[in-house]
């Protein structure tokens, strides 16, 4: 089967990594020629979309578009390729516009009783800022007291209202994709989430170390929020486990990046698969068709400069430019990686996996410090979340 990835970031890298496993051909599309996957696909194109008859020359001969990026023009511009080609598009834009937004999505929680934190001024402080539209941790600021809260406001003015504001909640992170078709809809296996000192996420493991009850519950609100969606495509939904109850922070319905290569890792499952299915042959995959290796991995970033090495959230791999595929990379199982002999500043995303969590980190930290020993590094540093304070 031959596949067009739209976007060559981090989305970009995350679908031209399962396709390739899945054994199909891989042509990937950005304006950028040096976007981080760029060189792990069978076809790099550098090319503009808005160039309409380029791009829809270079669609000739694909079975699937697979959008990799969050511009909604661009978005609109591929899926319009896709009707005038005749290409199915891997897209849900209806889900993807409520999702966008962290507004319109927690009003969607509130609505179907979906646990989410809650919204200030009906919630203690601290609380978090984030701008409504925003992505990831881009933005976010912890605010105090009721001080902090109106200098923030006196700061942002008008724009306040594009803002969500919500109370502070410790505790793990974890994650869930669901794929959705004609009313079917299948939970895919939870990941846990570990954030680095910009709450960027740094390192993905599956399985988690999460209760079976806390799985399945997990799994049902999922396919609830992709039910009141009509969710045609693929969503990630991202909670925390807060004293024992889980609360949804976020949800986007696109093709996420780090954790369906952690799940492919640990269990076999390859989501790009299942989601090509959805697009291509009208069906979700019966869960018990679905692979059941059960392994533990880590998937995790790496940035090594002159005598340092740190673990490091996603945006540094989004900055590594083009990225190549390795085996036996110091020990880990898999690396995406910019590194070359010789390089004294490079990027590395590590796959290792293990019969368990405990085998697979102690993998981890010999190929850890096998980098440091044989490259001659002094200085280690696996960074903890540090939320941005709000100064006036």
């Amino acid at each position: 089967m031959n596949v067009a990835v739209i976007g060559g970031k981090l989305q970009g890298l995350e679908a031209a990594y399962l396709a390739k496993k899945a054994g199909w051909q891989v042509l990937v599309v950005d304006r950028k020629p040096d976007v981080p996957a760029a060189v792990i696909c069978d076809q790099f194109c550098c090319l503009d979309i808005n160039r309409r008859e380029e791009f829809l020359a270079r669609l000739k001969g694909i079975d699937l578009i697979i959008p990799a990026l969050e511009n909604r023009p661009v978005l609109e511009k591929i899926t319009a390729a896709g009707e005038e080609s005749g290409i199915p598009v891997a897209f849900d834009p209806a889900a993807y516009d409520i999702s966008a937004s962290k507004s319109v999505s927690d009003r969607l929680f509130s609505k179907i009783g979906i646990p989410a934190p809650r919204a200030w001024p009906d919630c203690s402080f601290p609380v978090i800022a984030k701008p409504s539209c925003s992505s990831g941790s881009e933005g976010v600021l912890l605010i105090r007291g009721p001080r902090e809260m109106e200098l923030f406001k006196e700061n942002v003015g008008a724009e306040f209202r594009d803002w969500v504001v919500q109370e502070y909640l410790n505790g793990p992170s974890y994650s869930i994709e669901v794929v959705g078709h004609r009313g079917a809809y299948r939970a895919m296996p939870v990941t846990e989430l570990e954030m680095d000192d910009l709450y960027d996420c740094k390192r993905v493991l599956a399985p988690p170390a999460l209760s079976d009850h806390h799985r399945d519950q997990f799994a049902q609100i999922a396919v609830e929020i992709a039910q009141k969606l009509r969710l045609k495509g693929i969503m990630d939904v991202e909670v925390i486990l807060h004293r024992g109850e889980l609360k949804v922070l976020e949800i986007d319905a696109r093709l996420p990046s780090q954790t369906p290569i952690a799940v492919y890792q640990s269990t076999g499952i390859n989501m790009l698969k299942s989601l090509a299915a959805a697009f291509l042959e009208g069906r979700i995959p019966a869960e018990e068709s679905l692979p059941r290796l059960q392994k533990a991995s880590i998937f995790e970033h790496i940035v090594v400069s002159p005598g340092k090495l740190v673990v490091s959230g996603e945006h540094a791999v989004s900055a590594a430019g083009p990225l190549s595929y390795c085996e036996d990379f110091f020990g880990a199982d898999e690396a995406l990686t910019n590194y070359r002999p010789g390089n004294e500043n490079w990027t590395a995303t590590l796959i290792i996996t293990g019969s368990c969590r405990a085998e697979a980190f102690d993998k981890r930290d010999r190929v850890i410090e096998k980098i440091r020993g044989e490259l001659g590094i002094s200085y280690y540093n696996d960074p903890v979340p540090a939320v941005k304070e709000f100064i006036s």
